[in-house]
């Protein structure tokens, strides 16, 4: 049995759809109330509308230091506080340095690293102010493994990990863990999919969700600071 999260609130960045939603369903199934936010006004209702009473959509852009503060605040004035945060947004844009823009580096290092900065510092007082506040940060495989075109996406989720293990030290003692959940290959959006398939040699949306739930589950004496999930068995290399 996974934890009971009944009483409890939670915000997902880039809840509405992939993993976002996954773990967003199962802390709904767990007895959470359940904040999710995207950029796209109309992927924000219909996952709202999907996810029942005990959920609210927020059009929110992670990159935008004020919307995520504006994004905090809704979260508590809905639900009355905030115990978890997820900070699942972002985007990869796969292009070796001499391809890569300006543009497209900043905004990649916008949403990746400085969304979870901006989401994080906003929610503190709230979270620490719950007594047993969490910040999971969903990253990557990336965050420790280079690959040819991952300069602005190696970077940001790089980044991500030290400041997931900076952060862990800032905060241990406002009762706040922060832990980072770095997933291999998954089927999802991310990589232009349609829709997420049953199962395949990839991870599924779902065994991303279990790893949080996992970390959620532990006591408030005990912290699992990083979790690496790859797929068990993936295709041979010839």
């Amino acid at each position: 049995m996974g934890p009971d999260m009944t009483g409890r609130v939670a915000l997902v960045t880039g809840g509405t759809k992939g993993i976002g939603r996954a773990i967003a369903e199962h802390l709904l199934a767990a007895g959470a109330s359940v904040a999710v936010c995207a950029r796209t006004e109309a992927d924000v209702r219909v996952a709202e509308a999907e996810l029942g009473e005990r959920a609210l959509g927020i059009v929110s852009d992670v990159a935008d230091a004020g919307a995520c503060e504006r994004m905090v605040e809704e979260t508590v004035d809905r639900f009355g506080r905030l115990d978890i945060l997820v900070n699942n947004a972002g985007l990869g844009i796969f292009k070796p340095l001499r391809q890569m823009s300006v543009e497209e580096w900043r905004l990649q290092i916008d949403v990746n690293l400085g969304g979870v900065f901006y989401c994080s510092r906003a929610a503190l007082p709230h979270l620490s102010a719950s007594g047993d506040g969490f910040i999971v940060n969903i990253a990557s495989l990336a965050s420790r493994h280079p690959f040819y075109g991952g300069t602005g996406y190696n970077a940001s989720k790089y980044g991500l990990l030290g400041l997931t293990e900076a952060m862990l030290l800032d905060v241990r003692y406002d009762d706040v863990r922060v832990s980072i959940v770095m997933p291999g290959s998954v089927d999802t959006y991310f990589n232009g999919r349609e829709q997420v398939p049953e199962r395949t040699w990839r991870l599924h949306v779902d065994d991303c969700a279990a790893a949080v739930m996992q970390l959620l589950s532990y006591p408030k004496e005990a912290h699992v600071s990083r979790v690496e999930l790859r797929p068990s068995q993936p295709p041979r290399k010839a």
